[in-house]
């Protein structure tokens, strides 16, 4: 399991924008699990809407990115050395809304890879509820095509 501290290693990102709080599962270049805890300190909960409190459906899939990131860059050794890019978005459904007190679940599987070229599948769970799914492009910044 990565805790937060070998998290950031990987992936630049840092509060408030890091969406990632541990990873459960590794199995290298092929799928990942990740997790994060969402609370009502969320500063995005201020706007997105007060009294009615739900995460965005973009943030949802930035942590899905995130952990296929370091999916990613765990297979390929770069600890901090390199960035990862959203390229596209493919079929994002959003099933259930995500609320403080959950905890949300994201499973990534590598689709297919070619050179610097990541697609991945996503999906978020609450429990055992599926509450969105997609598949995501990324591109690994400075990695040589293979």
């Amino acid at each position: 399991m990565k805790d937060i501290m070998e998290i950031q290693r990987y992936l630049p990102h840092r509060y408030p924008f890091l969406l990632v709080d541990r990873i459960l599962e590794l199995e290298e270049g092929k799928r990942i699990v990740g997790l994060k805890n969402v609370t009502i300190n969320e500063p995005f909960f201020q706007g997105h809407f007060p009294g009615q409190p739900v995460m965005p459906g973009v943030l949802i899939l930035e942590a899905m990115a995130q952990v296929g990131g370091c999916l990613a860059l765990s297979y390929l050794k770069k600890e901090g050395e390199q960035a990862v890019y959203f390229m596209g978005i493919d079929k994002a459904k959003f099933r259930k809304p995500v609320i403080p007190g959950d905890n949300l679940r994201l499973e990534v599987e590598v689709l297919k890879r070619r050179g610097n070229i990541w697609v991945f599948k996503g999906e978020a769970y609450v429990e055992d509820t599926l509450v969105s799914e997609a598949e995501l492009m990324a591109m690994m910044a400075g990695e040589e095509k293979k």
